[in-house]
């Protein structure tokens, strides 16, 4: 490296945005993850003895998954070699083997690989690295903000120990705040700031547990306040406000995030919790959810675990469905949480489910029986002949509309697949059918 681009390099370490300038450089200043890196941990020890296996560290944005690679690459005697799934690809990989095989050879060096963004490499260029993970000659370090279950290969899965952070609190991230404040060589500690603590406890708190986010902001905030005549930047509430003006929230269309939020909110109607329901459907709202994804999901709700407790339900889930396609949004934005106040506030039964489940099992798990004669289509020519529709009774003939035959084939004769419960309207017509019922065994 020669004095030009050492220079370089320094000034892009000065200019670089505060979150970069204030990464924790030891295991001592890292914050807010002690469950997996705090005193004593399974982690923290392989770290500090330097006997780090394969892992792979899933997290949110700013948990902290890059500042604690970088930790082990100054901690460790292995050499450190960094990629980014966005940037880098196959031919990365095979320098770097390369390199290393050069390395264990001649000087007996272990080499430790962190890639970035590891969820975005394809299937085959994951399977580059397995080799060389499974016969030591680099050791994995990969960093995801998405589930691993569903996004790294099974092979390195087995191979890697998984570690999972979580969005920091929102006191660990007012104490980056403050740290960052007096921080003369990489923080903001050469400007006079003045700054209000519920204008901090605001950037912490609207970050929503993300560092990058709140430090990025308060740098925002204390650069673009001008001086008062002694000199100070008073950060306010109000300019902090201006500095970060919407809630940064975690969620990702196609990933972890997303089947969450589904769930919480599917489960909250299901347990009849109307302020839960709609707080999860404005959170994925807010967070750009596609509508028409949250309408099926209602149909099919409505059917699941409303039923025929209240079959209005599938109803209004089908008509906002249709609604929301034709209004879009914002507007769309009240049709869902009409129908989500609905199915949450109605009464439940999930017999639909079961029966449907219960026949196909029997389906699948009982010899196919032959359509009783009776049942079976006559109105063709010659199907007479064969006794098709001979002796079948229809129901309108008889009073009430009903009439006891047989319908279910001989092999399956007094099964039951549906069970009512006596719920809302379905308690309703279990009782008409169990009256019917009773009243022709008399």
């Amino acid at each position: 490296m020669d004095l030009f681009e050492l220079a370089n390099l320094e000034n892009r370490a000065r200019q670089a945005p505060l979150a970069v300038r204030m990464r924790p450089r030891t295991l001592e200043e890292f914050r807010g993850q002690d469950k997996i890196i705090g005193p004593g941990t399974l982690l923290r020890r392989a770290i500090e003895n330097d006997c780090l296996t394969s892992i792979i560290l899933w997290g949110p944005p700013g948990s902290g998954k890059t500042t604690l690679s970088e930790i082990i690459a100054h901690q460790t005697k292995a050499h450190f070699e960094s990629l980014n799934a966005v940037l880098d690809g196959i031919s990365d990989i095979r320098r770097i083997i390369a390199a290393a095989r050069e390395r264990q050879k001649y000087y007996q060096q272990k080499t430790v690989i962190f890639v970035d963004e590891i969820h975005r490499w394809a299937k085959n260029i994951q399977d580059a690295l397995l080799p060389c993970i499974e016969d030591g000659l680099l050791t994995l370090i990969g960093a995801t903000v998405e589930n691993p279950m569903f996004t790294v290969n099974a092979a390195i899965r087995s191979r890697s120990r998984i570690f999972r952070l979580e969005p920091l609190d929102t006191a660990t991230i007012l104490e980056l705040l403050k740290r960052s404040l007096k921080d003369r060589e990489r923080g903001l500690g050469n400007y006079a700031v003045k700054a209000d603590p519920e204008a901090l406890e605001h950037l912490a708190r609207v970050a929503n547990g993300d560092a990058r986010i709140a430090l990025n902001a308060l740098e925002f905030a204390v650069l673009t306040t001008p001086a008062a005549a002694d000199g100070c930047r008073h950060l306010t509430l109000s300019v902090a406000e201006e500095a970060i003006r919407q809630r940064a929230i975690l969620y990702d269309r196609d990933g972890d995030q997303h089947y969450d939020c589904i769930s919480a909110w599917i489960k909250s109607m299901r347990g009849s919790d109307p302020d839960a329901a709609i707080y999860w459907l404005a959170r994925m709202l807010y967070a750009g959810e596609d509508p028409a994804f949250l309408a099926r999901r209602l149909m099919i709700h409505a059917a699941e675990d409303v039923g025929l407790a209240d079959p209005q339900a599938l109803v209004v889930a089908s008509a906002a469905a249709q609604a929301v396609e034709r209004v879009g949004l914002p507007e769309g934005r009240i049709i869902l949480a009409e129908a989500t106040l609905y199915i949450a506030l109605a009464p439940k039964s999930n017999s639909t489910i079961k029966a449907i489940d219960a026949a196909l099992a029997a389906v699948a798990r009982e010899p196919a029986g032959p359509v009783p004669l009776h049942l079976r289509d006559g109105s063709y020519k010659g199907a007479a002949a064969f006794g098709h529709g001979k002796g079948y009774k229809y129901p309108h003939d008889y009073a009430n509309g009903w009439v006891k035959q047989q319908y279910l084939p001989d092999n399956l004769q007094g099964k039951t697949f549906y069970h009512p419960t006596d719920f809302g309207r379905e308690g309703k017509i279990k009782t008409a059918w169990q009256q019917r019922t009773r009243q022709f065994d008399k």
